[in-house]
């Protein structure tokens, strides 16, 4: 595809208009009379050279701006580009096309075309301006004697280049083109050549271009100078230090002071046990040997530091008195009965048997309800010092048992790494977070903390830094998580599982008013004069505007509060006295974000109160069922889970087992549909402990008996109408009481969890124990 045509430019000199086909470079400049090797392997760059094969072997070449772009367009490539003619041509087995070819002429593209499979462009011929003869000679001597310069520097052109270079003398543009493609500029650089028509300015620029190359080439011979004769340096010293060692060793001059005195000193002065004392003195020996500038010494020389460092056998030696332990517990934390007794018997066996193996207990329980601060508290009152890591996110092995030596930058594992900076073998070492480690192709943590969790094996726990074990039998581990199965069972099985509940109301109230108000005061700059809250105000904030489980959202209420104000002290510069009422609270928090059960006005036929447990305490659940005419149809909406929907199901599959006892048409399900729904739809709900309420309210429907609005009720429902047993019953009872409720039916196996009811809160509940159905229905039928 060629085609030549003739045009008048705007000066109105004709010209000639080429079109011949195009292969965009990538990373290199072809000039005139220059010979190259160019690969091709995209599709229309090959079918561009078969056309130009075709023809009269003529192709027109340009480089890229850019070499990622895979199809360019007329904005990707430089518009001055070279003419050449193609001398040979080689398919490669991988499909690409190697071609053989030689620069003519430049040209500039005036229109690039994308037809016919290939890219073609429209060029004309880029006129040359003349350079005078005195100037050329000129300029050819100084361009060369800069060339043969680097030349000299770089050793890398040949001496039958500058035979062949004498040749072209008189053709000043083909001389500077020739030196130019062998020398390593930039593509930018190259391309700026190739586009300059005046001839004196290219020598100008390539005078300028061979220059700062031939600085670069020499600045970087001066550095690798610089860096040889470093190492000659430090090898020679290397040498000397060897050979003095060697004079030093043959006069027996092997003691008194040196370099390594004072850690000889440490060494001797340090209690360890005989596999680490014997392990620290071979170290020693061996860095004795070591250049001082090797990096192997450097590796030694921590290593025996983190030996010396750790507290091998001191301990804490604080007397247990079990009376004031237990004072700063009960000061401490409010509730928490079962850590704070085992604790306490801990203490009691140390006392007797002077040295036992450290337990390893596992508070679980919803967030803020005390369990890291209650470790802390145990620190306290055993006169120990107190150690904390956070598993969260943990997801190496080496992050618990160290990194092996070899590694550039070891280091011992976490647990050895605190004990350090704790500086004794014995503390309370809180492992925070247990449950949110997780595991990857790096290693399980979990299982590296199978050795360090076991009592029977922690007395021999081997760090991979150390590589010598160390005594962990002497600590007291507590670890804190927020759910058990998330634990894995190994892991779990060497643990003292000790469950934490969240805070009833009463316990919170109790909370606030005795740490957090207090504490909020001091931090808020206020003293108890400025303000003092009700008994209603406490309640309030804990219903309306905090559900949680522990006590920190009701903390940064209070601190909200107190912060209003601290602002108005501040801005009226008066220290009044601020009763804190619940119409206080509503002004400075807003309206309420919680709102409370409330039971029905009256006793209704198909509605029952329920009791439902969730992280943040116990909660009426209402119930609600209704008939209509149909197909037999059972619905259950309200945003219920699998199990509960099974509840329902076992529900109704009861009363039609039992209808005709219960005094209901025994047809019922042939034209009757009945719908139970859970209000309050968008929250969850899952669990079997509604059974036997949905199972009241569609007998209570079906009969149209009304439920008591004062009863609730709590329990599993079986196929035969046995009611099983349920958990979370200490919260449920306590939402029962604080919302008017006054009976609660719950199975007889749940009498065991009553012992955990406040008594005052058992006198005013009637609670009815029931094995069956038929018991549930007696009581709540009205």
């Amino acid at each position: 595809m060629i085609k030549i045509s003739k045009f008048f430019n705007q000066d109105g000199n004709e010209k000639m208009k080429k079109t011949l086909p195009l292969v965009p470079l990538r990373d290199m400049v072809l000039f005139p009379h220059m010979t190259t090797s160019v690969f091709v392997g995209r599709d229309k760059s090959v079918k561009a050279l078969s056309e130009a094969m075709a023809a009269d072997k003529k192709i027109f070449l340009t480089t890229q701006k850019d070499p990622e772009v895979l199809k360019p367009t007329i904005q990707d490539i430089f518009q001055v580009g070279t003419e050449a003619k193609i001398t040979q041509l080689l398919r490669l087995p991988d499909g690409t096309v190697k071609a053989l070819v030689e620069g003519c002429a430049r040209g500039k593209i005036l229109k690039l075309v994308d037809e016919h499979g290939f890219l073609a462009v429209e060029y004309e011929a880029t006129a040359e301006t003349p350079i005078p003869e005195e100037a050329s000679e000129a300029a050819t001597r100084t361009v060369f004697e800069a060339f043969q310069n680097y030349a000299n520097l770089s050793g890398v052109v040949s001496a039958s280049f500058f035979k062949g270079l004498e040749g072209l003398s008189d053709q000043a543009s083909r001389y500077a083109d020739t030196i130019a493609s062998q020398l390593p500029f930039k593509v930018g650089e190259k391309q700026e050549l190739l586009e300059c028509g005046d001839i004196e300015k290219r020598f100008f620029l390539l005078l300028k271009l061979i220059q700062k190359e031939t600085e670069v080439f020499s600045m970087s011979q001066k550095i690798k100078g610089r860096v040889k004769d470093q190492m000659e340096k430090l090898q020679k010293k290397h040498y000397l230090n060897e050979q003095m060692r060697a004079i030093k060793k043959e006069m027996g001059e092997d003691g008194g002071p040196g370099e390594f005195a004072d850690l000889e000193k440490k060494i001797k002065q340090k209690r360890m046990s005989r596999e680490a004392s014997g392990v620290v003195r071979r170290e020693l020996d061996k860095l004795k040997m070591m250049s001082p500038m090797s990096s192997e010494a450097t590796v030694v020389r921590n290593y025996i530091d983190w030996l010396v460092c750790l507290p091998w056998f001191r301990k804490n030696r604080a007397k247990i008195d079990l009376k004031k332990a237990a004072s700063i517990l009960d000061q401490d934390h409010f509730g928490l009965e079962k850590p704070k007794e085992r604790i306490l018997e801990y203490l009691a066996v140390q006392i007797l048997v002077k040295k036992i193996k450290g337990p390893i207990l596992c508070l679980v329980g919803p967030p803020g309800v005390g369990k890291t601060s209650l470790a802390r508290s145990v620190a306290s009152a055993t006169g120990r010092a107190f150690a904390r890591i956070s598993l969260g996110g943990v997801r190496d092995e080496a992050e618990i048992r160290g990194h092996r030596r070899t590694y550039v930058g070891a280091m011992p594992g976490k647990i050895i790494q605190t004990l350090k900076k704790t500086g004794y073998n014995n503390p309370v070492f809180c492992l925070d977070e247990i449950d949110k480690m997780t595991s990857d192709f790096r290693g399980d943590p979990s299982s590296a903390l199978l050795e360090a969790l076991d009592p029977e094996q922690n007395k021999n726990f081997n760090d991979h830094y150390l590589e010598v074990d160390y005594d962990l039998s002497e600590i007291l581990f507590i670890t804190t998580a927020n759910t058990l199965y998330d634990i894995p069972a190994p892991l779990r099985d060497r643990m003292e599982i000790i469950q934490i509940s969240g805070y009833t109301e009463y316990e919170k109230a109790h909370i606030a008013e005795g740490f957090l108000i207090p504490k909020q005061l001091r931090e808020n700059g206020l003293d108890d004069s400025d303000a003092v809250f009700s008994k209603k105000a406490i309640r309030a904030i804990i219903k309306q505007y905090t559900r949680e489980a522990g006590v920190r959202n009701l903390e940064r209420e209070i601190s909200s509060v107190l912060r209003k104000i601290a602002t108005q002290i501040v801005k009226t510069d008066k220290r009044n006295r601020h009763q804190i009422s619940t119409t206080t609270v509503l002004k400075y928090l807003g309206q309420p974000r919680f709102r409370d059960s409330v039971l029905e006005k009256e006793d209704k036929a198909g509605i029952v109160t329920g009791l439902a447990w969730t992280q943040a305490g116990g909660q009426l659940l209402t119930i609600e069922a209704v008939t209509m005419p149909g197909k037999g149809r059972v619905m259950v909406t309200g945003k219920l889970g699998d199990v509960m929907k099974e509840s329902s199901q076992a529900a109704v599959s009861y009363v039609r087992s039992r209808s005709k006892i219960l005094g209901i048409r025994e047809d019922f399900y042939k034209d009757t549909d009945i719908h139970i729904h859970v209000p309050e739809g968008a929250i969850p709900k899952d669990g079997p402990s509604a059974g036997i309420a949905m199972c009241t309210a569609v007998v209570s429907i079906l009969t149209e008996k009304p439920v008591s609005r004062t009863v609730a009720m709590t329990g599993e429902i079986t196929l035969r109408g046995r009611v099983l047993p349920i958990g979370g019953l200490k919260e449920k009872l306590l939402a029962a009481h604080a919302n008017g409720i006054k009976r609660v039916i719950v199975s007889m196996e749940n009498q065991k969890d009553v012992r955990e009811i406040p008594i005052s809160i058992q006198k005013q509940l009637e609670i009815v124990f029931v094995d069956d159905m038929s018991q549930v229905l007696t009581h709540a039928l009205v």
